[in-house]
């Protein structure tokens, strides 16, 4: 049944979903895989600055963890091709190998190591997030499907805001060899729980397609699918456009509130606090208003915090924290939830790492325009623009639904 006509009232609770075992092994596996993931990228860029005293060089390591994107095609197809279950274990321990390389680095001489091991450690996340996508799919019916995605992005948003501090201090402490072991660990006890999940996976089907048409499967499953599509384009206008944020957030704090760098550190925080509770509510939301509207609520609150980011007052620029911490996971996992249900059980893979891909390659390129434009344009009519283009993106998804009611009535 298409999430259009779809009851509310059937999704689940968070409650109805903590019951599942096999869900709580689940997310007990993300917790540890995500604890190593979050308390390295910064970490990491942290490390670089110390070793060269270049903002460059750290920046850098943002860079490597985002060109993996351009690789979705290829990671998609690995999760779709074998059983999803132990490649979520192998990844894992891949990652954990990978990561012990930086135990070599010992100068700024050993930089390209630092950069090669975090540009394949971070493959490994997309890989970790098309699998799982397909194993929640074999995993629960539709109506758990909300929940699910809902407490996973809670305990992603929860562990950004813990891991990275408890890394830095580990760092400033110990020395990056021992954030390489914590991350090593984190990653080894998240394989072997993943190693007793037991999960009934679909078949996994092998055509005579050529590779190239393999590989873009999940990009032309998704802009072929009359929900899907409308719902994808909305988020990739508007989750894109936010990487035009990730830039005016500095001249926001600094010339906007008068606060030093540092206070960006409170805004990050409170956004990530609000991300978690986005998370744990986003169930409640889809079972009250839909998928559908719940994806434009979500992408209204965040065109609001956009515009408010803008105004020089410490309270607003706050209150648009609270709402992009909200809106944004509002949003994203009623899409997820969307496609998942939409997709094939062959191609949750290839559409989910599509999708990343989608998402995160404007956001980038937003962000480096932005960075570029700043220096010309006063930052304000930049977050002007974005609000202006936020609240334009939901026109896909409303043009659809009014098309729908008119195809309906005749």
């Amino acid at each position: 049944m298409s999430a259009d006509v779809q009851p509310h009232a059937d999704v689940a609770t968070n409650r109805e979903i903590l019951r599942i075992p096999a869900f709580r092994r689940l997310g007990l596996a993300w917790i540890f895989s995500n604890f190593g993931d979050s308390a390295l990228y910064l970490t990491a860029a942290i490390w670089v600055k110390q070793l060269t005293g270049s903002d460059a060089a750290a920046g850098l390591v943002f860079a490597a963890l985002g060109l993996p994107a351009l690789l979705a095609p290829l990671t998609g197809q690995l999760a779709d091709r074998f059983r999803r279950v132990p490649v979520l274990a192998v990844t894992n321990v891949a990652a954990a190998v990978v990561v012990l390389a930086l135990l070599l680095v010992r100068s700024a001489d050993h930089l390209w190591l630092i950069y090669v091991v975090i540009f394949v450690y971070a493959n490994a996340s997309y890989v970790t997030a098309a699998a799982q996508s397909g194993v929640l799919r074999d995993l629960l019916p539709d109506r758990m499907l909300a929940p699910a995605n809902g407490m996973l992005s809670s305990i992603d948003q929860g562990l950004r805001i813990v891991s990275p501090l408890i890394g830095a201090g580990i760092l400033g402490l110990w020395g990056m060899d021992w954030v390489v072991g914590m991350t090593c660990v984190s990653f080894l006890v998240a394989a072997a729980v993943l190693s007793r999940l037991r999960v009934a996976e679909s078949v996994h089907e092998r055509g005579q397609e050529s590779f190239w048409a393999t590989s873009t499967a999940g990009f032309r499953f998704l802009f072929a699918h009359a929900l899907l599509r409308p719902a994808l384009l909305t988020l990739v206008i508007a989750v894109g456009a936010t990487g035009v944020l990730n830039v005016t957030i500095f001249a926001t704090t600094e010339q906007g509130l008068g606060m030093p760098p540092e206070f960006l550190s409170v805004l990050i925080s409170c956004q990530g606090v609000m991300s978690v509770v986005g998370g744990l509510t986003a169930s409640m939301v889809i079972r009250r208003l839909g998928i559908r509207r719940t994806i434009v609520v979500g992408i209204l609150l965040l065109s609001v915090a956009v515009f408010g980011s803008g105004v020089p007052v410490l309270g607003v620029v706050l209150g648009s924290t609270v709402l992009l911490g909200i809106g944004v996971p509002w949003a994203i996992i009623a899409f997820v939830t969307l496609r998942q249900q939409e997709t094939p059980p062959a191609m949750q893979g290839r559409t989910s790492a599509a999708t990343n891909m989608m998402i995160n390659v404007p956001q980038v390129g937003a962000s480096v325009l932005a960075a570029a434009l700043l220096s010309i344009i006063d930052y304000r009519m930049l977050i002007l623009a974005m609000t202006v283009l936020c609240f334009l993106s939901v026109l896909p998804l409303v043009l659809r639904r009014r098309s729908a009611a008119v195809n309906r009535a005749m």
